[in-house]
């Protein structure tokens, strides 16, 4: 039987965030489900650094479809999840099945891949509280309002949650993450 990693995600999520990990633990073995708050397609944008902005810029990214509704996920049935940033963790924050979702992996100390704005849905579902963790650096206030450590690193590892801040952080956070995913939930294992 295939082990299952779930993705929670919505419109506007950062299309590096979602779809490098998406591929990289299909390349892994692992069965991956993106799910979003209906079943639909998922429109994600692009955030890149340009020269001369002060923060990243947004341009229109690509689409998805969505396998399964926040409503219908069962935690139980996934070994790990992964919250991508994006503009989506802003409004995902406030749906009470992510909150649901997210906290049962933190509870059930299942690995769990944040990267970017994603932490804000991991705080809002009270994952942060004692963590060490990395985000998109503009989050620290949001992290340390949350109870977690903030720490400016491309990656960082706290147990089973590993964080990282962007898109250029993903080498350095799937190799932790895999890590972490192979010691707790090995493919045929």
């Amino acid at each position: 039987m295939a082990v299952k990693v779930l993705i929670v995600t919505g419109d506007a999520a950062e299309s590096l965030e979602v779809l490098y990990p998406y591929q990289r633990l299909i390349e892994e073995g692992y069965e991956v489900h993106i799910a979003a708050p209906s079943v639909k397609k998922l429109r994600f944008v692009v955030h890149d650094f340009e020269d001369g902005f002060d923060t990243y810029t947004e341009k229109p990214g690509y689409t998805w479809p969505a396998d399964v509704a926040f409503a219908d996920v069962d935690p139980g049935q996934y070994a790990a999840l992964v919250i991508p940033g994006g503009r989506a963790p802003e409004y995902l924050r406030n749906d009470p099945e992510v909150k649901r979702i997210t906290a049962a992996f933190t509870g059930a100390d299942k690995p769990v891949a944040q990267i970017c704005h994603g932490p804000l849905i991991t705080a809002a579902s009270g994952g942060l509280d004692g963590r060490r963790v990395t985000a998109y650096p503009a989050l620290e206030p949001d992290v340390r309002g949350a109870g977690g450590a903030f720490e400016d690193s491309e990656a960082v590892v706290d147990g089973t949650l590993v964080s990282a801040r962007a898109w250029p952080d993903h080498p350095a956070w799937m190799r932790e993450f895999l890590t972490v995913l192979r010691s707790k939930a090995p493919v045929g294992g």
